[in-house]
């Protein structure tokens, strides 16, 4: 009998603390997850205003999202993600478009690129990536410039043909002893450009005739 309320007794410890440490844990995540939250949406924040500077644009980038769905053509993104609208006054003067590039050399590299209302590069940025540091790795911002030489391209400039890297015949500088991965980006963000060709009724046009006629009434 002893024995039994002994173990009896220790369940009843053991469930108790289990419970208080579930308790604790669930404590824990709500009083840290709206500070976790805020902490990655001044970072996503933060990285949108580096592709369109708060001078280009009078409205929330943050805020005002779209979603594209995983597996969009062209973009190739393994999840929904979130497109960005970019305004001024009463007109959309841009976007940023989320998409994947699954060729990486390590694994998938997803990027955010900016595009203006007249079909150039506003900024990309690497947002995620396996690649190897000190050679692919220089598709990051942090560890090289690289990225900043699609700023102000277009499909027409270079030629969509011309949209590879050097080694390839294209436009575009490789790494040394690293070309998988720049290769890679280029296609990656050459496809967000044909993306925003093939949709811009839906990304800007639109937008903008709803604007006017807010502004001008029936």
């Amino acid at each position: 009998m002893k024995v039994a309320s002994a173990i009896s007794r220790s369940a009843l410890f053991l469930g108790i603390f289990a419970a208080l440490a579930a308790a604790l844990i669930a404590w824990t995540w709500n009083t840290t997850k709206a500070d976790i939250e805020r902490s990655v949406r001044a970072a996503e924040a933060r990285q949108l205003l580096e592709i369109f500077p708060a001078s280009t644009h009078n409205n929330s980038l943050i805020d005002d999202r779209f979603t594209l769905e995983a597996d969009t053509p062209l973009l190739e993104l393994r999840r929904d993600r979130s497109g960005y609208t970019v305004r001024h006054n009463n007109g959309v003067v841009g976007v940023i478009l989320p998409a994947t590039a699954r060729d990486g050399y390590s694994g998938d590299i997803e990027l955010l690129v900016g595009i203006n209302s007249d079909g150039t590069v506003a900024g990309a940025r690497v947002v995620s990536h396996k690649e190897t540091p000190g050679l692919g790795d220089g598709i990051d911002i942090r560890k090289s410039p690289w990225i900043l030489s699609f700023t102000g391209r277009s499909l027409v400039s270079p030629l969509q043909s011309d949209w590879g890297v050097k080694k390839d015949g294209g436009a575009f500088d490789q790494f040394t002893g690293a070309t998988v991965t720049p290769r890679a980006v280029v296609a990656a963000i050459r496809r967000t450009l044909e993306f925003q060709t093939l949709h811009r009724t839906q990304l800007f046009e639109v937008d903008v005739a709803e604007n006017s006629a807010e502004e001008t009434g029936p």
